[in-house]
Order: C-alpha cells, then structure tokens, then sequence
C-alpha cells in the first residue's frame, strides 16, 4: 500500500533522501513557471521555457554547490530565454526573400538597447552593483526581481512588513540604477 492508502498505485516518491534534484529544483518550479510566464507571455511557452530549464538543471545538478538554488534556476532560465529568442530571430532573418542583401546595403547594425542589456558588460555590472548592496536590499532584489516573489511573499519570507520590501527594494534598485548609469549602461535620470 502506498502512502495514499491506494494498493492499486505505486509510491511516486521513493522512500529514503531525496535526490538533489528533487531537493533543490522541484520546490522552485511554481517560482519558475512565474517568471516564465512573466517572459513569455504565453502559458505554452512558459510551459516550454520551465521544462527545457529543467531538462538543463537536472544535466548540470551534479556540478551544483547548494547555495542558492533559485538564482542558480534562473540564471539557467534568463540563459534558455535568451537562446531561444536568438533561434527565433535567426529562423525570421533566414526567409530566403534576399532580406540579408537588403541589411548588407544599409550598413553595419547600430547595437539595440536589448543587446547592451544581454551583453556580458552590463550582466558584470549588474553582479557587481547587486553585491555592493546591503545583505537586507541585496536579499529582496533576490526575492522579488530575480526570484518572481510578490511584495507580501517577500515580506513573509524576510519576516518584514510588506511597506518595508517595498522601500528596501525602491532603494536597492536605485543605487543599481545610478552604478549602471555610471559605468555608462544606464540611461543618467534627472538630479544624478
């Protein structure tokens, strides 16, 4: 009999440790499907995104640390979103129609706010800014933007009132801001 007191079903989770696959990676995937859907727009797609960052955590699980397990999830998710834009980009551009021939007469392309943003010098700079941070407004950044949490779960999470999650991180995302606009990444806002 398993634990459901069914005999007809078989236990679906096996008795002893879990793997850590299953302690690490299993309990992130609703933040998971959040953030995919929050990407994607699509339920489809964010199905799709959740599953192939799945299918890449449980390749790489061996070579986990333990430390951290949503960023290290969404870091594979933001990595999987981008290659696959760039796949749809490259089967757009490959019509056939002569569309690169049209591109070559133009000129050499002016780089797009969206490849600054997903270049290695801005995600370096962001890194840097985020660990310069106070532990408290590094952790909500954690929750909130990198981990897909709401206010009121991030205040559940820190043991904090919601207005608190709310001004660490107004305060947080403005000195990342202002490092940003400072190494040159960032558009400068008036009164910097």
């Amino acid at each position: 009999m398993n634990r459901a007191g069914n005999a007809a079903l078989p236990d679906a989770v096996p008795d002893g440790p879990l793997s850590p696959f299953d302690t690490y990676v299993v309990p992130e995937i609703p933040v998971l499907y959040r953030v995919g859907l929050a990407l994607t727009h699509q339920h489809a797609d964010a199905e799709d995104l959740v599953q192939e960052t799945l299918i890449r955590a449980f390749r790489a699980i061996h070579r986990f640390d333990g430390a951290h397990p949503r960023a290290w999830l969404l870091t594979i998710m933001r990595h999987t979103h981008l290659n696959r834009l760039r796949v749809r980009s490259a089967v757009l551009l490959a019509d056939g129609d002569g569309v690169g021939d049209g591109l070559d007469r133009v000129g050499p392309p002016v780089p797009a706010a969206e490849d600054v943003v997903v270049s290695g010098l801005f995600e370096a700079a962001t890194e840097k800014s985020l660990a310069a941070l106070s532990d408290k407004h590094r952790r909500v950044v954690q929750l909130v933007d990198l981990g897909g949490l709401s206010y009121q779960e991030a205040a559940d999470e820190l043991g904090v009132p919601r207005g608190t999650v709310m001004s660490r991180l107004h305060r947080a995302r403005a000195r990342i801001r202002a490092d940003l606009a400072t190494a040159g990444l960032a558009p400068r806002r008036k009164g910097m």
